[in-house]
């Protein structure tokens, strides 16, 4: 991927930077009709842009931290049309496209995909649900020459935490930059799933070897400390 590439972005913001020649599709991802309209437009977008495979990445997340359902149940409702419905139907809207084409899908999901994480319930099981089905769609893909990869990073510094509510980055973060050049280089190595940065690693592999039970019981008692009783 060169600096000459073609960049089709989708928010509901133009993002402030961006790499490449970008086209900014206006879109809200927790609103279903806007996610179809989206769909068309980055479609036709895509046929009038010069022949070569093509990168899908989902990227757009939504979290919240609290006992469930906090004081904005809707909020929990959003994070579920962000981080698993709009996945799930610009995926399906694209793949035709993407067939014809060539080139793949990049799933960003998170070190909280390994394990269920009390106090941030909905958002963790949102995680878990995109890391199982890219590598449940990745096996449907076999053979097609599309790949398939997931990305679980760990806290990173963007703008998430703010909106979730926690008021700034959570102890020690990985650039942004970083994360995604990690995570292009695990799908261009075509890896079913990875996650970047050994401590995320040693904190995936502690979760996905202790019981589930257990694992929940360690992360809420961690996530409790760090969200609060009252945040939502």
């Amino acid at each position: 991927m060169g600096p000459g590439v073609p960049v089709c972005n989708l928010s509901r913001r133009h993002p402030a930077e961006k790499a490449g020649p970008a086209f900014h599709v206006p879109c809200d991802l927790a609103e279903s009709v806007e996610v179809a309209r989206a769909a068309e437009t980055v479609a036709a977008w895509l046929a009038a842009a010069p022949a070569g495979p093509v990168l899908l990445v989902n990227n757009a997340g939504l979290g919240a931290f609290g006992p469930f359902p906090g004081e904005d149940a809707a909020r929990q409702l959003a994070i579920i049309d962000v981080n698993v419905r709009a996945v799930v139907d610009l995926t399906a809207r694209l793949l035709p496209v993407l067939r014809a084409r060539g080139g793949g899908i990049l799933n960003v999901a998170s070190v909280v995909a390994y394990q269920p994480t009390p106090y941030a319930a909905v958002y963790g099981a949102s995680k878990a649900f995109l890391l199982s089905w890219s590598l449940a769609l990745r096996e449907e893909l076999r053979g097609s020459g599309l790949r398939v990869t997931a990305c679980c990073p760990g806290t990173t510094a963007t703008g998430f935490f703010d909106a979730a509510g926690l008021g700034g980055l959570p102890g020690a973060a990985m650039g942004a930059e970083a994360v995604a050049r990690f995570a292009l280089r695990a799908w261009a190595h075509d890896r079913p799933h990875a996650v970047p940065g050994l401590h995320n690693l040693v904190l995936t592999w502690a979760g996905s070897c202790l019981p589930r039970a257990a694992a929940a019981r360690v992360a809420g008692l961690v996530l409790r400390r760090r969200a609060g009783p009252g945040l939502s």
